[in-house]
C-alpha cells in the first residue's frame, strides 16, 4: 500500500485536532476551577456528537460522487467532475479562511473561550447545553473542514481516512501532554509550520480542482463530439491553456517521489499553463494575507493545569 496519499489528510487532522484540543483542554480547565466536573459529560458528549456527524456528512459526499460514478445518465461522468470541482473549491475556501482567520484569532482564543464557559455557567438551567453547543461547534468545524478534504481527494481511496485517523491520534496526544500531564510545547512554532505546510497542501488542490474543471469539459464534449475534434486528445485541454511541462517519462505522479510531491504539495506530471498561474496566485495572495497574520503578536497558550475527569 502507498502510504503518501495519507500524508495531506495526517497533517491537517493533526493541525485542525490540536485546536480542537485546545477548546477542550481549556473548557475543561474552567469547568474544574469552576468546580463544576459534573459538566464534564457534556463535553464528552459534545466531542462524541461533532464526531459522528462530521463522519456523516463525509459519507453523505462520498455516497454522491459513488452515484454519480455508477449512474446510466448520459451526462453523469460531467456531473461527477463538476461534483469534485464543488468539493475542491469548498476545501480551498474552508482551509483558506481556517488558515488566515484563525492565526488571526489565536491571541484571543483563551480568553473569548473562558468568556463563553463562564458566560454558560451562570446561566444555571441552560449551563450544561450551553457547553455542549461550544464544544460541539468547535469540535464539528474542524471535523467539517477534514471531511471535505478527505472527500475532495477520495480518488486515492481508503488511504487518506487512515491518515486522517493517524493525525487525529496524534492531535489527542498532544492535547494530553498539554493539559494531562502539563507538557510545555512552543504552540505558535507548531501552529507556524504546519500553516506553511498547509498552504502548500491547499494550493495543491487548486491544481487538482481545474484538473477535475478540465475533465468535465472532456467528459461533455466526448459526449457532444461535434464542439470540438481536438478537445482532450493527446496533451492537449479543454480549458487550461497549453502544456506547461510533461515529466510523465522523467518524475511520473505515480511513482515514488512523484506521487509524494502530488499528494502534498499538488505536483502534477502534465502541468498546463492556467494550473500554472492560479497556483502561484493563490500562493502569493493567501500566503501574503497567511504571512501577515504571523507578524500579529499572538497569545495561542492554553492553561495547562490538570484537569481532573469526572
Amino acid at each position: 500500500m502507498d502510504w503518501s496519499a495519507a500524508l495531506p489528510t495526517f497533517f491537517i487532522t493533526l493541525r485542525e485536532g490540536v485546536e480542537a484540543a485546545l477548546v477542550v483542554g481549556i473548557v475543561f480547565a474552567c469547568l474544574q476551577q469552576a468546580e463544576q466536573q459534573k459538566l464534564h459529560r457534556w463535553v464528552y458528549l459534545g466531542i462524541f456528537t461533532a464526531t459522528i456527524a462530521s463522519f456523516v456528512v463525509g459519507l453523505l459526499l462520498n455516497l454522491g460522487i459513488q452515484g454519480l460514478q455508477t449512474s446510466e445518465y448520459i451526462y453523469a461522468p460531467v456531473f461527477k467532475q463538476l461534483f469534485e470541482v464543488g468539493l475542491g473549491v469548498i476545501a480551498i475556501a474552508m482551509l483558506s479562511w481556517m488558515l488566515i482567520w484563525m492565526t488571526k484569532q489565536a491571541r484571543f482564543l483563551k480568553a473569548e473561550i473562558e468568556g463563553s464557559v463562564k458566560s454558560a455557567l451562570g446561566e444555571d438551567n441552560k449551563a450544561s447545553w450551553a457547553i455542549f453547543s461550544l464544544i460541539f461547534i468547535a469540535v464539528f468545524r474542524e471535523g467539517l473542514e477534514t471531511a471535505v478534504f478527505i472527500v475532495a481527494k477520495f480518488q486515492d481511496g481508503w488511504t487518506p481516512v487512515l491518515g486522517a485517523i493517524a493525525g487525529l491520534g496524534m492531535a489527542v496526544l498532544i492535547g494530553m501532554l498539554l493539559f494531562k500531564w502539563s507538557i510545555k510545547i512552543n504552540l505558535r512554532q507548531f501552529f507556524q509550520a504546519m500553516g506553511v505546510l498547509l498552504l502548500l497542501i491547499v494550493s495543491g488542490l487548486v491544481i487538482s480542482a481545474l484538473r477535475h474543471l478540465d475533465a468535465a469539459a472532456i467528459a461533455f464534449n466526448q459526449i457532444n463530439p461535434s464542439i470540438s475534434n481536438t478537445c482532450g486528445l493527446e496533451n492537449t485541454s479543454c480549458l487550461l491553456g497549453p502544456i506547461v511541462w510533461n515529466l510523465s517519462g522523467i518524475l511520473p505522479d505515480r511513482q515514488f517521489p512523484g506521487i509524494l510531491l502530488k499528494t502534498l504539495f499538488g505536483y502534477t506530471q502534465k502541468l498546463y499553463l492556467v494550473q500554472a498561474i492560479a497556483y502561484l496566485l493563490f500562493c502569493v495572495i493567501v500566503g501574503n494575507l497567511y504571512f501577515r497574520s504571523l507578524n500579529q503578536p499572538t497569545q495561542i497558550q492554553a492553561t495547562t493545569k490538570p484537569a481532573t475527569n469526572s
